[in-house]
């Protein structure tokens, strides 16, 4: 049995029962079955019905986003937010996948030749609880509309979202099977990427998650898309706009309660501004509002566990006795934690080096900027930077120094439909979004027509 409960009031939400492995040999086979009749459908039939997932999604998003918050204690408003972004991904995709995927032609001596973009068959997906809908439907919305089918491996402490996604897709009007969340555990993970049905899987998750699949996957020679966890900076540099900066990092760190993997973790500041900028930024993390995740006036809601919450703890408790200092929050009270700042934060510090997944950010004051990109490049991981500067020219010269899967100037590190999303290191590989997610998951057939 699978249980969702409620990390604010620790109630029970729902069970799920967790299907046999016939059950899931079922599934796949009904996936595997749906996949031939899906890929001949035209691009216009897809597009009407992706459409309609995003009608359901905006008609009942109070539906969906109190499951939400419910379950992994997400704040309402942006639990409500979370939902209109996947309907934004499925308008986006129903809009541009015809024209994402139509044949490349590419001059050559043959008399016509060409790159097909072809669907592979059925993709397991295996994803998180910090944004159960959004991560879920950045790799549905592409690869239904490319012609694959889906399979959902979702986090156990959000079923109710995950059989909530399912029933997006079936009152939308897709053809049964097109989408099927799979209510399992961890350890029937392996015999789904291995079963010869199941062409690709896709995982955003840990970085221990993402290896495992990533070996099955290898093992199988199968393709497998990564996106692990992250480590971001935010750095300020002399000439940054500090009251705007401020506002930008303090979003960028502790939206959803800081549990994403794109948020601003570790705050590098330019040392002479370092006190203006910190003044402003302590100030304005302190009027952040705690409460009830389902007040729309709530800011900070909870942490998903509790678990999650004590880990954090210990992250904190050992870069202290190694030199950091609290200056704000740093108390822990079952699944909530108070909003934090650390100072005095390096290299060898668990603040530093590892990545935060809750309401915390560390600061670091640099002096120049060869410092402040070193900083920045010496985290194994590499998803995304955030810049802060006045001066274009000087930002335009500085991104190509960052070794990020994103650099953003003036703005959080934040996934958009129409741009690719992905990172570096081990923050895993592979993209998506745009049109290069969309192509993720195709066959990328050569096409050539000799002349006689």
């Amino acid at each position: 049995m699978i249980i969702s409960r409620n990390p604010y009031t620790g109630e029970e939400i729902s069970n799920h029962h967790e299907l046999s492995d016939t059950e899931v040999e079922k599934c796949i086979q009904k996936a595997h079955s749906r996949f031939k009749s899906w890929k001949e459908t035209s691009f216009a039939e897809r597009s009407n019905l992706m459409m309609k997932a995003a009608k359901e999604l905006k008609d009942n998003s109070r539906e969906y986003a109190e499951a939400i918050t419910k379950e992994m204690g997400k704040p309402i408003t942006q639990a409500t937010a979370e939902i209109e972004k996947c309907a934004w991904v499925c308008e986006y995709y129903a809009e541009n996948a015809e024209s994402q995927l139509e044949n490349e032609k590419i001059k050559t001596d043959a008399k016509n030749s060409y790159v097909a973009y072809e669907p592979i068959g059925v993709v397991l997906a295996v994803m998180p609880w910090n944004y159960p809908f959004w991560q879920v439907f950045r790799f549905a919305a592409p690869a239904l509309m490319a012609g694959n089918i889906g399979i959902l491996k979702h986090a156990s402490n959000v079923m109710l979202s995950a059989n909530n996604i399912q029933k997006v897709f079936e009152r939308a009007g897709f053809p049964k099977d097109c989408f099927q969340n799979l209510v399992i555990g961890s350890k029937k993970v392996e015999n789904i990427i291995r079963h010869t049905n199941v062409k690709a899987v896709t995982l955003t998750g840990s970085g221990r998650a993402g290896s495992s699949v990533a070996s099955i996957a290898g093992e199988e020679i199968k393709k497998s898309v990564l996106e692990l966890g992250g480590s971001n900076a935010l750095v300020i540099f002399k000439d940054a706009n500090i009251a705007e900066s401020v506002k930008t990092c303090v979003q960028a760190r502790f939206q959803n309660t800081g549990q994403s993997c794109i948020a601003g973790k570790r705050l590098l500041i330019y040392k002479d501004i370092a006190e203006e900028f910190l003044d402003e930024f302590t100030r304005q993390v302190r009027e952040l509002k705690s409460g009830d995740p389902m007040d729309k006036e709530t800011f900070i809601g909870v942490m998903a566990k509790e678990s999650l919450a004590e880990d954090l703890e210990d992250q904190i408790k050992d870069s202290v006795k190694k030199g950091a200092k609290i200056i704000l929050g740093g108390k822990r009270d079952g699944t909530y934690f108070e909003p934090t700042i650390i100072t005095g934060a390096k290299e060898g510090m668990p603040i530093f080096d590892e990545e935060t997944f809750g309401p915390a950010i560390s600061v670091t004051e640099f002096k120049d900027d060869q410092e402040a990109v070193d900083l920045v490049n010496s985290s194994n991981f590499g998803l995304g930077v955030s810049i802060f500067t006045e001066d274009e020219k000087f930002a335009l010269k500085m991104v190509p120094k960052f070794e990020d899967g994103a650099v953003f100037v003036n703005e959080l590190v934040k996934s958009d439909p129409r741009l690719p999303f992905g990172g570096t290191k081990i923050s895993g590989y592979g993209r998506e979004l745009s049109h290069h997610g969309i192509k993720e998951f195709t066959n990328r057939k050569t096409v050539y027509f000799n002349k006689y």
